[in-house]
């Protein structure tokens, strides 16, 4: 029984105790399933609020990128309205442009047509004359005891008259029309290039003054037996002058470089205190050195001022000297970037290259820079030197022509001609000695008096103008004409001056009576 029993026992523990795992593993299962079925509901709805977030970013980002969209095409669109405006400005420039071209054609076309007609009048008065002549000859033959030679000397004196007097009035009329048109053309072209041309103008010196920071430095400066001053002229190629100035040095030299050098190895000398024959030679030759490179820099930077690419480096250093070369008190680097701003303008304004002209007004006195060590003219030199560094032809033509010493083969050497002497003529821009200028206005008098018929003459306005009083019982009014032009072609030949020389002719006739 007791087997029995426990065996009962056991199985019913079993029972019970199988019965109740299954319903802890169920109850775990339950639990795990409503677990999981809330992650899954939880991920879920995650899930949604992450799309919703999503989808407002999208939208919002949508919204941005609409606005940035309307606002550039926005934009795009006023750029757009701009150009339109900006393209009818310059469609109304060119229209009226173009009717302003059409009406010189206009007026060229009938000056032409006056010319061509005023010839056909020239020519039927031409043949009437001969028919004139034909009669007059038989008329004198018949009614005179005259021989045909004498009869035709005297007629041809009678034709030459006539067509002069004629040919006086047909030059003045013809020069009066060509040269109203032509100066309203050259003087709007001349002035707007001078308007958008500012540049200042010095006069330089040949001394240079260096200040000392005290009176004992002068002894120094001379050194023992005045040593020390010799071998600085010596070194430098400059007079030292020392006087009664206070705290000053003077160098006097016409070479400006080296005058420049000098200056700049004697205020080295100074600022360091060792002043010695070895020194200064050691202090000279380094800013010879230094003086080379500035040199360039120079020549670097005006070509850099006046947008000129493509030199070559000798033609550079070239420029760089002529930093340190004057003419008549003018600067004459200034003067060839001055020269090549206006040219450069000038050009424009007649529709020719731009950077081809400033690369002319640059280097037309680039001869200027060693004139001083070979024979010949500066405009002869830099020709020379335009066309050994490879420079165009219209470049070497150029600067060869540009004082008139040769024939202009292009429009560019004419302008580089006007442009060189609108920045000579300046006020203030060159000077001359009294002496020099004395010579100028005689000379100029002195042409003027060589022609018949010619009473006095004066040069006025700084030799800008000769007025020329002729005897009234010896040039006609026609013939005044002739000689001013006569007068102006010998001025041209025979002188050299800055700017332009105005000839004025006065023929006056005076009738005096006295009442007693």
């Amino acid at each position: 029984m007791l087997i029995i029993i426990s065996v009962v026992v056991a199985l019913v523990s079993l029972s019970l105790g199988y019965a109740l795992r299954k319903y802890i593993a169920e109850k775990k299962i339950q639990d795990a399933e409503t677990k999981a079925k809330h992650i899954l509901e939880q991920a879920k709805k995650e899930v949604q609020d992450r799309r919703r977030e999503i989808e407002l970013e999208g939208k919002d980002l949508l919204y941005r990128m609409r606005q940035d969209f309307d606002r550039s095409t926005q934009e795009r669109r006023q750029e757009i309205t701009n150009l339109e405006k900006r393209l009818a400005q310059k469609e109304e420039n060119i229209d009226r442009r173009l009717d302003l071209l059409e009406k010189k054609e206009k007026e060229i076309e009938a000056r032409q047509e006056n010319a061509r007609k005023q010839e056909e009048a020239i020519k039927a008065k031409d043949n009437q004359l001969n028919s004139l002549i034909a009669e007059e000859k038989e008329r004198l033959q018949k009614i005179s005891s005259l021989s045909a030679e004498e009869a035709k000397q005297i007629l041809l004196n009678r034709l030459n008259e006539e067509l002069s007097a004629e040919k006086a009035v047909s030059i003045k009329r013809y020069e009066e029309d060509l040269r109203t048109l032509a100066d309203k053309k050259a003087k709007e072209i001349i002035s707007l290039a001078i308007q958008r041309c500012s540049a200042e103008h010095t006069v330089e010196s040949t001394v240079s003054v260096v200040n000392l920071p005290n009176d004992e430095m002068k002894g120094r400066v001379i050194g023992r037996e005045g040593r020390n001053i010799r071998a600085l002229e010596m070194a430098t190629g400059v007079d030292v002058i020392i006087d009664d100035t206070p705290e000053a040095v003077t160098l006097s030299c016409f070479d400006t470089v080296r005058r420049e050098i000098a200056r700049l190895s004697l205020e080295k000398l100074i600022s360091d205190g060792r002043i010695h024959p070895g020194r200064i030679e050691e202090i000279v030759e380094k800013t010879k050195k230094e003086m080379d490179d500035k040199i360039r820099e120079e020549g670097e930077r005006a070509c850099f001022d006046a947008g000129i690419d493509g030199l070559h480096p000798e033609i550079i250093k070239l420029l760089g000297r002529l930093k340190y070369r004057t003419s008549f008190g003018q600067n004459a680097l200034q003067h060839s970037k001055e020269v090549a701003y206006l040219i450069g303008v000038m050009a424009s304004e007649l529709g020719l290259d731009f950077k081809l002209a400033r690369r002319i007004g640059l280097l037309h006195d680039i001869g200027k820079a060693v004139d001083h060590q070979v024979e010949g003219t500066h405009a002869k030199l830099g020709a020379e030197l335009a066309r050994k560094y490879n420079e165009s032809g219209d470049v070497v033509a150029a600067i060869e022509a540009h004082h008139e010493e040769a024939e202009p083969r292009s429009l560019y050497a004419v302008l580089a001609v006007a442009a060189d002497a609108i920045s000579a003529a300046r006020p203030g821009a060159r000077r001359e000695t009294l002496e020099t200028y004395i010579k100028r206005l005689e000379k100029l008098e002195a042409i003027a008096n060589l022609f018949k018929g010619v009473e006095k003459s004066f040069a006025i306005q700084a030799g800008r103008e000769i007025r020329v009083i002729v005897q009234p019982e010896k040039i006609s009014d026609n013939e005044a004409v002739n000689l001013a032009r006569e007068i102006r072609k010998k001025i041209e030949e025979g002188m050299e001056y800055p700017g332009q020389i105005k000839v004025t002719v006065i023929r006056e006739t005076r009738a005096i009576e006295y009442a007693k």
